[in-house]
């Protein structure tokens, strides 16, 4: 009977000692983050402004987080995702549309012509957004992203681009909903674009999305009823867009913000400059093996003067090589 209970007790130590680990990942509100300056300033902040009686208590209808999306929630390499939906747009379009074959920059986007693409700058990139995001229904706008989203592969991973994601960041929102925070996307990506995908992907419902926006009308055409995308460009949401328009559609200054580029600096000096503990964060691309290493030369989500920004202001930098222990979902 001795014999048996020491085994019983051995078997129950092993099992301890294979699931604590497991058990304890479990409990792990943010898994995917190594234990470093950046997890650290991050719960530490979180921990001092939902304290109750402590001197950097912040009410939860005043803890506002804002959220970059290209670059901080999903990659953005080797170009913006909605760009790339742009162009697969135009050639999908492109049949009800010959005359596209004699004009630029449609004619050299269908050719492939990259050279004389780049060429035509963002002027010609906005014209090639234009032509495949209005003109046409919000309900089909929807319609026609997600389609794209459901059925296009990333050109090196193949995987979904909602697949491309960051599992970090995916733990990080839900960690500050849990403690009270309501998160909002603020980024230059269309808005209804990103509405297509945002609540599935993130848990960030429509109304909590705020983006570069084109005028709309709405039409009653014999009883049906529809808003109108107009091919007029309404609001840029980029560098100092960025804080206009959460004054605009918020009306609250945030108090937590994190992007990953120079796009994003004057959300962040914004979320900054207001009263009491604050917290400002950057993605900083720094792993090639997994993801890409990037910063200030690069074309797409430069990094530059919001980084020296950062080091100033001593905001949280992430180092995505050493402080995330996978970047993806699916790894």
């Amino acid at each position: 009977m001795r014999h048996t209970h020491m085994l019983s007790q051995l078997r129950w130590c092993a099992f301890l000692l294979l699931t604590l680990p497991l058990l304890a990942r479990a409990a792990d509100p943010l898994p995917s983050w190594n234990e470093g300056p950046s997890r650290q300033a991050i719960e530490g902040f979180v921990t001092a402004v939902t304290t109750e009686g402590g001197k950097d208590y912040v009410p939860p209808a005043e803890r506002i987080a804002v959220f970059d999306n290209d670059g901080t929630l999903w990659s953005e390499q080797p170009a913006y995702f909605q760009i790339l939906f742009a162009l697969s747009e135009l050639k999908r379009m492109a049949p009800q549309h010959p005359e596209w074959q004699q004009q630029q920059p449609y004619k050299a986007a269908l050719e492939g012509d990259h050279k004389a693409l780049a060429a035509s700058g963002m002027k010609g990139l906005m014209q090639i957004v234009a032509a495949t995001h209005t003109k046409m229904s919000t309900e089909q706008f929807t319609q026609n992203a997600r389609h794209w989203l459901e059925s296009a592969k990333h050109p090196t991973s193949q995987r979904h681009f909602t697949e491309m994601v960051f599992q970090p960041m995916l733990e990080l929102l839900n960690y500050l909903r849990v403690h009270g925070f309501k998160t909002y996307i603020v980024s230059g990506g269309e808005v209804a674009f990103m509405r297509a995908f945002a609540e599935k992907v993130y848990g960030i419902p429509p109304e909590q999305v705020i983006g570069t926006t084109f005028g709309s009308r709405f039409e009653d055409n014999k009883g049906q009823l529809s808003i109108q995308r107009l091919p007029v460009l309404v609001h840029n949401d980029d560098g100092p867009g960025k804080p206009e328009s959460i004054d605009s559609i918020i009306g609250r200054r945030p108090i937590f913000a994190f992007g990953n580029s120079d796009g994003d600096l004057q959300m962040l000096q914004w979320t900054m400059a207001g009263e009491g503990k604050r917290f400002a964060g950057l993605v900083h691309h720094t792993d090639g093996k997994r993801e890409w290493a990037y910063d200030r030369n690069s074309k797409i989500g430069r990094l530059d003067k919001a980084l020296d920004a950062a080091s100033r202001g001593h905001w949280t930098v992430v180092d995505m090589a050493k402080e995330w222990r996978r970047v993806y979902p699916f790894e």
